[in-house]
This record gives structure tokens, sequence and C-alpha cells, in this order.
């Protein structure tokens, strides 16, 4: 048997080349259909959901816990678009259909492998409401960007073990990842985005994720997620966590340490993964 390559890949066609994407369900890439279509309301996205009779369970048990943050008892679809809005319960179904469509490799923990996504996706959207980036689509791609280490790990399964070492310091799994593969994992989520035939701009935003301060094709979603998943890796936040995000990028969105520490979002109740347990 012929030892695995053990070198970090060259080129991203090389790369592709050894992976298998995860295929998206029916009713996941109608709903990202929607997401190219201004004219998409809330009549087709709940028809588009209606279809799948687990995921409108799931996603109605998703509506009446603390994530959607509603009081009184949601029983429809209909009502929860009217309630949070068509985009939150689009990004919301899209991430129920993406968890059903991915399968951990091994070296992965399950459970806190999506309580990160969750948990990005949450610091996210909080950073987009602050600097004019949409909330919606940065939730989505929150929660998306660490999908690219599963393809990683596909493709160089030894190198899981040396990646998920811990301690991880915040940005140092995207460091790692270059090292020892050749891309990061926001890299390779970008491709798996454009595989799904998602828009444009949420595939830009995650390719320079890690490396945001992209001269040629800057997005403040990039930084956004950037910042986004080094305070995922970060545990509880404090004025140290804070202060040790990357000045610059704060500046750029005109982010003020201060009161970021002050309106913190608490982690707990943006890292609801009970919907992932079974």
């Amino acid at each position: 048997m012929n030892e695995p390559a053990r070198t970090p890949f060259t080129n991203m066609s090389e790369f592709l080349r050894s992976v298998k994407w995860p295929v998206m369900p029916e009713v996941g890439k109608a709903l990202v259909s929607t997401l190219n279509n201004e004219d998409a309301d809330t009549f087709t996205v709940c028809r588009i959901i209606g279809k799948d009779p687990a995921l409108t369970a799931t996603l109605l048990r998703m509506a009446n816990s603390a994530m959607f943050g509603l009081s009184g008892t949601v029983d429809t679809l209909e009502r929860a678009v009217n309630v949070v809005g068509m985009s939150q319960v689009r990004a919301r179904a899209l991430s129920i259909c993406i968890v059903q469509s991915c399968a951990l490799p091994v070296g992965i923990d399950r459970m806190e492998f999506w309580r990160y996504c969750m948990l990005c996706a949450g610091y996210a959207q909080w950073l987009a409401d602050l600097c004019e980036v949409d909330d919606q689509e940065a939730w989505l791609c929150g929660m998306m960007l660490r999908l690219g280490e599963v393809n990683l790990g596909q493709a160089r399964p030894f190198a899981l073990p040396q990646i998920e070492a811990k301690p991880i310091l915040p940005g140092e799994r995207w460091v790692r990842q270059r090292q020892l593969i050749g891309f990061d994992e926001g890299e390779i989520t970008a491709e798996l985005a454009k595989n799904w035939d998602f828009p444009e701009a949420l595939v830009t935003g995650l390719r320079h994720t890690a490396q945001p301060l992209n001269p040629k094709d800057f997005r403040k979603l990039a930084v956004v997620l950037h910042l986004a998943g080094r305070l995922a890796e970060s545990g509880p936040i404090t004025p140290k966590i804070i202060d040790d995000l990357p000045v610059i990028l704060l500046q750029m969105l005109q982010l003020d340490p201060q009161t970021l520490f002050i309106d913190a979002p608490d982690a707990d109740a943006l890292a609801d993964v009970s919907m992932f347990s079974n």
C-alpha cells in the first residue's frame, strides 16, 4: 500500500481532485436558488420548506427555542416568517440542510464542531448588524465557515490531529491548515459554496476569511467572518479577548472595542446545538 502524500497541495485544482463534496438535499438546493432571486417571497420560501415535513418540524422547534428569541408558541412557518423575517427562517433552514449533508471525519468532535459553527454564526450576525453587512448572509456564512475542514480532513486525514491539537489560539487553526495542507478552511468552504451555487459575494467573503486584507477583492463580509471565527475560538468574551482582535480590522469596520465588550451577546444563547443532537 502506498504511503499517503504528506506534503501540502500546491494548487486548488490538485486539491479538488482529492475530495468529494457533500450533497445538499433537494430542499436545500431550492433554498439556495432563492438567495440569488430578488423576487423570492415568503410564499416561495415557505412552500419550499414545507415540502420536507422533518425539516419543517425541526425549524419550528428551533423557532420556539432561545435561538429565535420569540415569545409565545410559533406553530406555522408563516408565523415564524412574519415574526422574524424570511431571511432568518431561510438561513436556519439551510443550516439544518447543511448539517444533514455533512459527515464529519474521525478526529473531529461532532457537537464541539457544530457548537463552534453556531457560535461563529451568532457572532457574525452580531458584528454584521454593527457595520452595515447583511446579517443573515453573515450568519449563514459564519455557520458554514468551518465546513472546509471536513474536506481538508478528507484529503489529508493524517493532518487533522495536528490541526486540532489543543490548545488552539484564535486564528491558529487557519495557520496550521495552510502549513499542513496548503489551504485554510475558508478557501475550501468557498469552493463548496460555489459548488452549491451560492451567490458570488458570499463565496468571495468565505474565500478571504482567514486573510481578509486582500487589496484586489476586499469584502467587509470577510472581515466580519474573520473576527467572528476568532471570537468563536476565544471562550467567554472579556476585555482582553476584544483587545487581542486585530486592531486594523476593527478600524476598517469602525468598531469600538469598549462598545463591543459592553454589548457582547451571550455565547450560550448563540451556540444552541440542541437541534443537531440526534
